[in-house]
Parts: C-alpha cells; structure tokens; sequence
C-alpha cells in the first residue's frame, strides 16, 4: 500500500518509522518544513516538499496514492480530508475535534474510500475499548473513559511537560465537551466534574476535556445511563489551568497561551500513558462492572526511542490501516472508531505496542508464525 503522510514533526516520524519498518507500506512524507523532512531524509523516509494548507497542490501531490495518513494539526483536518476525496484516496487522521469530525463525515457521504478520523488513543484507541465493555453487557448504565499522557517525573508547579500537539491540548480544554447524562446527551463544560482516584499507589485527578469520547455519544445514545471522557492529570493541575483559562482570560488568546506554555514548560520523551476503562451493567441478572487499564511507557521500538504517546498515537493510527489493508474494516464512507473490533487490534503487529511488545513483523513473518 502506497501511504502519503502528511505531517512529518514527531508523531507523524513515528508512524513513517513503524510502517516502513514492515515492509509492506511505501511511505512519502508531505510537510514544508524542510528541517522536519530533513529528519526523515536521513532515516532513508522518502519525502515530499507540499504546503498542505494548500488544498489544490496537496490534491496533485496525493496522485498515485493509495491512502492519505493525517498527522497536522487538528484546525488543517477538513482541508486535508477534502483533498483526499478529491484526490480519491482513503483518508485516516488523529483529530480530536469534534467539528473537525462532524465535517470530515459529511466529506464521507457517498465517497467511494474511506474516511476514518480520530485514529490515535484518545480519540481513538479509548473508543474501542469502551465499545468493546460495554457490548459484553445486558444493560449498560455507566462508561467511563479516562486516559492521561503524563510526565513519568513531574516536577513544576503544573505537574505536567508537552508530550504532544500543544495547539491539540489547548482545544481540548478550551472546547465544550459531549457526555450522557440521565441518559440523556449533554454538553458539559471543560475542566469540571472534577474527580480523584489512585492507581499503583500514585493519586490522580480527572476532568472534563473535549473530544475524547468520539462518536460514542451518538453510537450509545439510548443503550447507557452515563458516559464520559475526561483527561487524567497528576493533583493541581486542573486548578491552575483553570486560574490561567478563566481568571486571566487566556482561553480568548490561545495564541499567547501556547507562546507561554511553549516558553515556560518544557517537552519531554519520558513519559507515560494511563488508560483507565470501565463499564458497569448487567450481567444474566447481576451488577457487574468491567475493567480495562493500561500503563505504557517510553522505550525504544525496533532500535528507535519513542515517547510512549509516540507508541500510543502512532501504533493506533498504523494498526487502524493495517486493519484497513487487511479488509478487517469498511472499505468506503464514514468509519467510527467503535466499528474496530479491539481483540483484531491488540492481535495486530502495531497494536500489540499497547501490550508492551516492540517487534514489528511483515505480513509474510506474520503468515509463517
């Protein structure tokens, strides 16, 4: 399969890194910035010099592709997936907007590919396994989705450094946020409802954040009592984005929010991934509730240290268009996250990054195991 990836900073170098890796994937990386590409370059990626806010000259770049790989910004995500359906190639991203989404699968109406966004872990990955609980039940009353991407070594007043996009984690505590409540679907404010847990012996707090839950609103409407997303953070820092967000009014000037976040708290590649999952319900007549939780942390993968939300976003995304390849999923129009079965994804070559394994095999490895 032919792949065009359009965005080449860390997260779409992990993705190129993964599929080249197997063998079965040509992979071209879009992006205009040279040093990113540069990068790639290097690492023996081939690239592609394309300004994808450009829709025409992104459109006749895409010729010859069989699929598009989406890893920009979530604000550039209706222009790329418009000229993917122009180009006539399928379409994969890892937007966690929702209008972005809602746009995305009107492009899909009637499209002869697929269009699949939200494809990284939250949106992404988290859907999936909350489909998958909540099916083993008679009747659903409760799902609850929690996923932080978190320093391993926190040590500023935020307890936090940037793991991933900075413009996608502004928009997801800044934008109104889907949830079912009494069954019936809301629109709940960013940074509320907050709640606090231990996992391990390390406290948590969790808050309302936009975008996680995906299209699970729509697809559980009717079939569960409540049901949300919210973002885990180590204690205090919800309070002071809150102070940042409201009181000093940065939620008007996200811009200089992320010039002050960009200057003031650093990256880092040491990292790690909570994925916190329940369902509870019925079962033949009993109060049930299900489990699913995960710890993934930074490691190298075939030879190349990744940040574990590198593994978490990149291995989704890539297990998703595996799966796609193999005819696993629809192969035309709008497909949710929740249309994934999550026992084909945790058995696939990039989906097991989510049970700890880093070998990555080819299909014929794969066929002769």
């Amino acid at each position: 399969m032919k792949v065009a990836l359009v965005g080449a900073g860390l997260i779409g170098q992990s993705i190129a890194h993964l599929l080249r890796e197997t063998g079965d994937f040509e992979v071209v990386a879009f992006d205009r910035d040279d040093g990113a590409l540069a990068l790639l370059d290097a690492q023996g990626v081939a690239t592609r010099r394309v300004d994808s806010a450009d829709a025409t000259a992104l459109r006749h770049a895409l010729q010859g592709f069989d699929a598009l790989v989406n890893a920009l910004p979530y604000y550039l995500a209706i222009n790329v997936a418009s000229a993917a359906k122009a180009a006539g190639v399928h379409y994969f991203d890892l937007t966690e907007d929702v209008r972005a989404t809602h746009a995305i699968r009107a492009i899909a109406d009637g499209a002869t590919h697929a269009f699949m966004p939200q494809c990284g872990l939250a949106p992404g990955f988290i859907g999936i396994v909350a489909h998958d609980l909540a099916k083993r039940l008679d009747d659903l009353r409760e799902v609850k989705m929690r996923v932080g991407a978190l320093p391993e070594f926190p040590t500023n007043a935020l307890k936090y450094n940037l793991t991933w996009s900075i413009d996608g984690l502004i928009n997801e505590y800044c934008q109104p946020c889907e949830a079912i409540r009494e069954s019936r679907q809301q629109w709940v404010q960013p940074l509320e409802g907050v709640e606090h847990f231990s996992l391990d012996g390390i406290e948590y707090e969790a808050f309302n954040t936009s975008g996680g839950l995906g299209t699970l609103c729509e697809t559980l409407a009717g079939k569960v009592e409540a049901l949300d997303y919210k973002s885990v953070r180590y204690p205090g820092h919800r309070d002071l984005m809150k102070f940042l967000l409201d009181d000093l009014r940065m939620s008007t000037d996200r811009d200089g929010l992320k010039a002050m976040l960009k200057r003031a708290v650093p990256s880092t590649a040491q990292d790690v991934v909570l994925i916190f999952v329940t369902a509870t319900g019925m079962r033949r007549g009993q109060l049930v509730q299900d489990v699913f939780t995960r710890k993934i942390f930074a490691k190298d993968v075939c030879g190349v240290p990744m940040s574990a939300i590198q593994i978490t976003t990149a291995g989704a995304v890539c297990a998703e268009l595996d799966l796609f390849r193999e005819g696993v999923l629809p192969q035309s129009g709008f497909i949710r996250q929740e249309q994934v079965p999550l026992d084909a994804f945790l058995n696939n070559r990039f989906g097991r990054l989510y049970e700890g394994e880093s070998v990555l095999k080819t299909t014929r490895q794969l066929a002769a195991a």
